[in-house]
């Protein structure tokens, strides 16, 4: 059991011990929050993200050290650390301040048309693809492996599959995951973001204006940010985040794949979820399996 609560009181601790000049700034937290992180508002231009377990607070050196690097790379801005927190408290890790980000999230802003976000995550990608990667992150632990090599998680894969016996073609299913482990990324390691998901996409006006969340960062294998392409988009939007993304069909097949793993263990149960991710995740296999690359 989780030996401290991660609340304002907490936050507001931190702050006065180890940043006083931002100590009469009301705290409260965001309305959307995450699982890797707990994050809260620190006045009306700041966030404080806190890593919910130990294994998160391997992201906070990631992020202070690279986002500033990249940020002025991109096309859309990122989020770019402001300060690092240390333990203290009773809270035993490492945290950060953060400039807050205008937007909302895909989610929230509910677009009924997504052709506009498609072209920006593909200009976004792009981009992040072509920045300088030497000296990156590789994949591990610190990235669950985002970037690394699908075969890392072939035993829980496989297990889902036998857990929707009957439930889903699985069959076809394991020729979508053995095509993809048969394959391998054969260019220079690339930048990679490891949660591109519409929570992680901020949007105004129908337009991308901001990717955040980087605490699965590293540098190889860009399939795993390609499997929003079934987890979002679809129809016209779905060709044209295709046709824009230069890579070869090897690198979507491990895109395919890394939305079919996602989406197995989740209905299969095998992570601990609620009834609408398990449809949404069982949509999605099916969209998987009507798709022709």
């Amino acid at each position: 059991m989780q030996p401290f609560i991660i609340d304002e009181k907490l936050v507001c601790r931190l702050i006065a011990s180890q940043f006083p000049h931002y100590s009469n700034l009301p705290v409260k937290p965001v309305a959307v929050g995450g699982w890797d992180n707990r994050t809260f508002h620190l006045g009306k231009d700041m966030l404080v993200r806190l890593p919910s377990a130990e294994q998160y607070e391997l992201q906070v050196e990631k992020e202070q050290q690279w986002l500033p690097q990249l940020a002025s790379l991109l096309p859309v801005p990122i989020p770019t650390p402001l300060a690092k927190g240390m333990p203290g408290e009773g809270y035993p890790w490492k945290w950060s301040i953060y400039r807050w980000l205008e937007g909302e999230t895909i989610v929230s802003a509910n677009l009924s048309n997504l052709n506009e976000i498609a072209k920006d995550l593909a200009t976004f990608l792009t981009a992040f693809h072509q920045i300088d990667s030497s000296g990156g992150p590789k994949p591990g632990m610190h990235s669950f492996y985002r970037g690394g090599d699908l075969k890392i998680y072939d035993p829980e894969t496989r297990q889902a599959i036998d857990c929707l016996k009957g439930k889903i073609d699985t069959d076809h299913a394991t020729e979508i995951w053995e095509t993809a482990l048969n394959t391998s990324w054969q260019g220079t390691p690339v930048w990679v973001h490891g949660d591109i998901s519409a929570g992680n996409l901020l949007v105004k006006n129908g337009k991308l204006c901001a990717v955040i969340d980087f605490g699965q960062l590293s540098v190889g294998d860009p399939a795993c940010d390609l499997a929003i392409t079934w987890t979002l988009f679809a129809g016209d939007s779905r060709k044209i985040f295709l046709e824009m993304l230069a890579l070869d069909k090897d690198t979507w097949f491990r895109g395919q794949a890394w939305a079919l793993w996602k989406a197995l263990i989740v209905a299969a149960g095998i992570v601990n979820t609620n009834a609408m991710e398990v449809q949404k995740s069982c949509r999605i296999i099916n969209e998987l399996f009507l798709t022709e690359l």
